[in-house]
């Protein structure tokens, strides 16, 4: 037997999310030309000698000059401002630049203001648990958000020994499902992950630095006989 209830008048909910979260290895530290102390693998197997180094100008950000996010105020960022957020975390946390510049490019497209499905916020994708692991006041803030981008994959790179793949998946599934699954986790969306910041790290005028990985052992997705999608590392 259905009821039927009636509420006099009509009441609007307004209902708001905030996400402001309230804020060892085979790791080798080397010097570049300048003298900055760098982080980089110390079990690639050899390192490229000679590779260009990357001009000021030439990051990947999309061609339009700036950009709003949702922080409490406008962000406004432009290439320069990016190029500059990039280099310094990357300099404070001895980790390749160039790395950094592909985890951005993957995760967010340069946009300080993306959101995920998941909650996952800024050019670095902080989920809200990451960034209060590393005191991030506010996620959509640059400046914090990939500082704490930066030091959480350097934890990471110390945690697997240098093991870029296990990073990286790391970085995308959790330490918990890289763990479970004794390396990347069977997941589309991990293994394609891995290879889409493999991609841009190792392409061509990225501006990866001489000492850093050498090469990437890339994840291809094949179709077997039956017709079934299958990942597999060379």
């Amino acid at each position: 037997m259905a009821h039927r209830t009636t509420i006099a008048g009509s009441i609007y909910l307004g209902i708001q999310l905030l996400f402001a979260v309230p804020g060892s290895a085979q790791i080798a530290a080397v010097h570049d030309e300048s003298g900055r102390r760098l982080f980089i693998n110390d079990n690639a197997p050899a390192l490229v000698k000679g590779a260009p180094a990357k001009p000021r100008s030439a990051i990947y950000l999309p061609a339009a000059p700036s950009f709003t996010g949702h922080s409490r105020q406008a962000v406004h960022l432009d290439r320069d401002g990016a190029e500059r957020i990039v280099r310094e975390a990357a300099d404070r946390h001895n980790v390749d630049p160039a790395l950094v510049r592909a985890v951005i490019e993957t995760e967010s497209g340069w946009n300080p203001a993306a959101v995920s499905r998941r909650g996952a916020a800024g050019l670095m994708q902080l989920h809200p648990v990451t960034a209060q692991r590393f005191g991030v006041d506010d996620v959509f803030n640059p400046q914090e958000n990939v500082d704490a981008g930066v030091r959480y994959l350097k934890r990471l790179l110390q945690r697997y020994k240098g093991n870029l793949d296990l990073a990286l998946a790391a970085y995308n599934a959790g330490e918990g499902a890289v763990d479970r699954h004794g390396g990347i986790p069977p997941f589309r969306e991990t293994r394609n992950y891995v290879q889409k910041v493999q991609n841009a790290y190792f392409r061509p005028g990225s501006g990866r630095l001489a000492s850093g990985w050498t090469s990437s052992r890339a994840i291809h997705k094949e179709t077997d006989a039956q017709g079934r999608i299958v990942f597999r590392n060379d």
